[in-house]
């Protein structure tokens, strides 16, 4: 049985969620910990550099590394995975490059890399904690609907909305792709913890069929049924078709 935790409004849902991170650190201050970008997340993060702040903890041995990143443009950019995580918690945290890694923008050999990130978090014990957020359609990084659930880390396109923002934002030409690259399925199940978080009404439907629904490659975040150690945290208005477990 998996553990849900429905907490109220979006403010109460942000602090809970940081508490998990936090806790993990302090638990264990050698942890490797997985981190997502998102609207859902990034508030999470400033609430744990805020934290920090007020009554520092130790920092100094933990790693950070985010979930996913976009391919084929400067590491720099904005939108780019690397320089949310950097502004939102990294850097705020005084964690330095050798404890922060991340999968890359730009690459000769996307195979050889993705190979390389996931031995670095294995040559660092492997993923104690992974915070996911919940896309819309079901999605894990950028493993979507369709992807398989014995993938591991590895190269994808996103969806078109998506593309074409980026693509203006960065001014992309259209004769170079743009994706993104991420760990995979099976990488993301052998997490030793998963935090699966959502929040928002737009969350509601597909959170119920994650958590009610079968588990299917249709519906990528429905895998963590399965999952040993994965709490769903939702707030009241992503849990609108939810039933709390007692």
């Amino acid at each position: 049985m998996f553990k849900l935790s429905i907490v109220g409004n979006e403010a109460a849902f942000d602090y809970t969620a940081s508490l998990r991170i936090i806790n993990q650190i302090i638990e264990k201050p050698e942890s490797v910990i997985g981190l997502s970008t998102g609207r859902t997340t990034g508030n999470m993060h400033r609430l744990v550099v805020e934290a920090y702040r007020r009554k520092p903890f130790d920092v100094s041995r933990v790693t950070f590394f985010g979930l996913d990143e976009v391919m084929n443009v400067p590491h720099t950019y904005a939108g780019a995975c690397y320089t949310m995580l950097k502004t939102e918690i990294v850097d705020g945290l005084g964690i330095d490059d050798a404890h922060f890694l991340m999968l890359p923008t730009e690459s000769h050999d996307w195979d050889a890399d993705c190979q390389t990130f996931v031995s670095q978090l294995e040559q660092r014990g492997g993923i104690d904690l992974l915070v996911l957020g919940l896309g819309e359609n079901g999605h894990l990084g950028f493993n979507q609907p369709g992807t398989p659930f014995d993938s591991v880390a590895w190269t994808t396109l996103m969806n078109k909305e998506l593309e074409a923002r980026i693509r203006q934002e960065t001014q992309t030409p259209t004769n170079k792709t743009l994706g993104g690259v991420t760990l995979g399925i099976r990488d993301i199940m052998h997490a030793r913890r998963i935090v699966l978080v959502a929040k928002g009404i737009n969350k509601a439907e597909i959170a119920h069929q994650m958590l009610y629904g079968p588990v299917t490659t249709d519906v990528p975040a429905s895998i963590l049924q399965l999952h040993p150690n994965c709490e769903f945290l939702l707030d009241d208005a992503a849990a609108k078709y939810v039933k709390p477990l007692y």
